[in-house]
């Protein structure tokens, strides 16, 4: 275990796993609360921050409690020590834990919460259904005087260039003349100023992550022997396979084909148990095969799920009006679970990325925060 890991370092490994810039717009993600400089000894997960998540957090001593559910999404006016939100951030600041909440970008990510749903549910994850945007990556050209191409690269690629898939330090060198003229108040490493200079450069391409930008310019400018290096930055075109791309929801495959009486049994048997149970629409005889799942609240993604040829779809929160409007123009069926029944699970993978990239301790508060307690059948039966 490292007793050096930081808040900040565990924010960062955070932010490598769920993107920031894949949140919705209407998201907060990110710290809530806490010291980046604090350090990290261990970390818990739970999908909400509540009083009694809060409680076991500080029982359990732990330096730092991450969520899917920020705690500030909705505003407040005060976080006063006697307001529900304020007491509960008193609680953790006052034990010296830091608050940290992914919520759509885990859920638009790879793997991310929907793939988690999808794994329980039995499928393969594949496209999402409302598919985001990658990353993307930069394309840099960089003129260098020959002689000094080898120790630039080094220091290019020490901050993040010629990284693709697999494999790294990976560039293109094109040989050509370099001409400048150095104009008063230049200070040339070659050539003297007024006079025009001319000499054999290369220049190097290569790609890189838009967010290491920042270092490969100051690895440029201190590396390049020149005090006014020429470049180029050019934004590429996202070219992510769509069976791969981020963005909310999945769609796949069942191995084979079952009745959706026994695939609604089937979702029942993966997720974890609640009081809302798992219900279904729909033929219960149907066959059904392709699968999408929405974690969380999904009925606005019931028209895109049919759309795409979807047999089932999977999701939490539903209305009776959605549902019957839909019922009426397709066959798919529709199974609705407990939001946090699709969702907890999430925190058995976003620790063992905490886990794994860190090596602090960690652990999972199970406390069930779904808020519904009580379910019952009628005795006058169906």
């Amino acid at each position: 275990m490292s007793t050096e890991t930081t808040v900040g370092e565990i924010c960062q490994v955070m932010d490598r796993a769920y993107p920031p810039h894949l949140a919705e717009s209407w998201d907060s993600v990110g710290l809530i609360c806490g010291r980046r400089e604090a350090p990290v000894r261990q970390v818990a997960f739970a999908l909400d921050c509540t009083d009694e998540v809060a409680e076991a957090a500080v029982a359990a001593g732990v330096d730092m409690l991450i969520v899917h559910h920020p705690l500030l999404l909705r505003g407040v006016d005060s976080v006063a020590a006697d307001t529900p939100k304020g007491r509960i951030l008193h609680s953790l600041i006052e034990s010296g834990i830091a608050l940290f909440a992914a919520h759509t970008n885990a859920d638009s990510a790879r793997p991310g919460v929907n793939d988690k749903l999808a794994e329980l549910v039995g499928i393969t994850p594949g496209r999402p259904l409302a598919p985001k945007p990658g990353p993307g990556r930069h394309l840099w050209g960089v003129h260098v005087p020959a002689e000094h191409v080898d120790k630039l690269k080094q220091a290019l690629f020490a901050a993040g260039a010629g990284r693709i898939g697999n494999y790294s330090e990976c560039v293109f060198e094109i040989s050509g003349t370099g001409q400048f003229k150095p104009e008063p108040g230049a200070d040339p490493t070659d050539g003297e100023v007024g006079q025009t200079y001319r000499d054999d450069e290369l220049r190097i391409q290569f790609v890189a992550k838009p967010g290491d930008k920042q270092a490969l310019l100051d690895a440029l400018y201190t590396h390049h022997p020149y005090e006014e290096p020429a470049f180029d930055i050019t934004e590429l075109a996202d070219a992510t396979p769509l069976d791969t791309a981020y963005g909310l929801g999945r769609i796949g495959q069942l191995l084979e084909p079952m009745s959706l009486r026994e695939f609604t049994q089937q979702v029942a048997d993966g997720l974890p148990v609640t009081s809302w149970g798992v219900r279904a629409a729909g033929d219960p005889d149907k066959q059904v095969q392709t699968v999408a799942v929405a974690s969380g609240a999904g009925d606005g993604f019931i028209d895109v799920a049919a759309k795409l040829g979807a047999d089932v779809f999977v999701t939490s929160d539903l209305r009776h009006h959605p549902v019957d409007e839909h019922l009426r123009v397709s066959d798919m069926a529709i199974i609705d679970t407990a939001h946090w029944a699709s969702e907890f699970p999430w925190t058995e993978q976003v620790e063992e990325i905490v886990r794994r990239e860190t090596g602090v301790e960690t652990t999972v508060i199970t406390v069930r925060t779904d808020p519904w307690t009580v379910s019952a059948e009628s005795a006058h039966g169906a």
